[in-house]
């Protein structure tokens, strides 16, 4: 999938100005307010009314919320009704919900509880399995990792790759943590102002980042993991 350009402007102030390529899986990197938010909405239609929105994809790829792109949100906490059972909050048969259970490696007991009864890690494999209702071809991961702890962050990210190799998708992983792109992308593209600053293979960017904002991002990252531990 090819992003030939998307352009998002305020009152002639321009907030995002990108182009990029997804073969398989890019991780969008970048601080709070570098745009990450926006182009994640501008790609599912989601852009509030005052701000204009240029979006140019290629042909071959139609970008089309709840069918050809889904979105796994940032905090699984917040995205699931309290109050309504698990298997309530699904649009698919309950044959299909099964199946993604199975598929994220949850047990379809948990189907039968409320969101507070499971744990972040449950909730996680909950939200990517109703992501993955429509087979979507384009599955975009808004930092799926912040409201977690590190074993916890791990074993999601594997998940994340088993089914990407089994289902096919393309995964556009946005995140400030880039050593958890590091883990689940091909290649890397650094966001900082609504600009791209830098971009290649993720082991090229980690191992020689070629400017000063990268670098902070991935000394900030180590910083901060430490600190955890």
């Amino acid at each position: 999938m090819k992003i030939k350009r998307l352009l998002i402007t305020a009152k002639e102030r321009t907030l995002v100005d990108i182009s990029f390529e997804l073969n398989r899986s890019l991780g969008l990197v970048g601080q709070s307010g570098s745009g990450k938010s926006l182009t994640l909405k501008a790609l599912l239609g989601m852009l509030p009314k005052e701000l204009a929105c240029e979006l140019e994809v290629e042909a071959s790829f139609v970008l089309e919320a709840g069918k050809s792109v889904a979105m796994v949100p940032q905090n699984p906490f917040t995205a699931l009704s309290p109050l309504t059972k698990i298997e309530k909050q699904f649009f698919a048969s309950f044959e299909r919900v099964e199946e993604l259970c199975e598929a994220v490696g949850l047990e379809k007991e948990l189907l039968k509880r409320y969101p507070p009864e499971l744990s972040g890690g449950q909730l996680q494999r909950i939200v990517i399995a109703m992501a993955l209702e429509s087979n979507p071809k384009l599955l975009l991961l808004d930092e799926p990792t912040t409201a977690l702890d590190p074993k916890t962050t791990d074993i999601i990210l594997e998940l994340l790759l088993r089914l990407q190799k089994e289902m096919g998708f393309l995964m556009l992983f946005v995140t400030h943590d880039i050593l958890s792109a590091a883990k689940v992308t091909e290649e890397l593209c650094v966001l900082k102002n609504g600009r791209i600053v830098e971009q290649g293979k993720t082991s090229d960017i980690l191992a020689a980042p070629k400017q000063p904002y990268t670098k902070q991002l991935i000394e900030a990252n180590f910083t901060r993991r430490k600190f955890r531990q």
